[in-house]
């Protein structure tokens, strides 16, 4: 069996600041926009979603608000385990699959992406793109 990958830097800033900042959110949409504004700022996502003009603000005024959160968080956490433990396992598997030595800032965003479904997909959008716009960007 390989050993784990490590944490790049950038990665491992992204996983510590989200640490601190998802215990506050009330609701999942309110997790993934934390994600998704700490992504913005670090590695190789950061620059794509900078590029993409993806902003601090939501262009939508209501891109907080929940949408059958109990529901997301029994689908996706059904042991209601630390989403933050759950982010980084599902990158390391990301950055395995990959066959990278370490887990940078991409396998972070695949990682919140599969956990959070839909709904980071939401956040995405309210932010004035999608999972394929920045897939495409971190791929060019």
């Amino acid at each position: 069996m390989s050993p784990a990958p490590k944490l790049a830097p950038d990665a491992a800033i992204v996983l510590g600041i989200a640490a601190t900042a998802i215990p506050f959110a009330r609701t999942p949409e309110d997790e993934a926009e934390r994600w998704l504004r700490l992504l913005r700022l670090h590695g190789e996502v950061g620059a794509a979603l900078q590029a993409l003009g993806v902003s601090e603000d939501s262009l939508c005024a209501h891109a907080g608000e929940s949408v059958d959160g109990e529901r997301f968080a029994d689908a996706v956490n059904p042991d209601h385990r630390d989403v933050i433990a759950l982010v980084t396992e599902h990158a390391a598997r990301v950055a395995i699959g990959r066959g990278a030595a370490g887990i940078g800032t991409i396998d972070v965003l695949m990682a919140v992406m599969e956990v959070y479904g839909t709904v980071f997909e939401r956040a995405l959008h309210a932010h004035g793109t999608d999972a394929d716009e920045v897939l495409q960007r971190l791929a060019a």
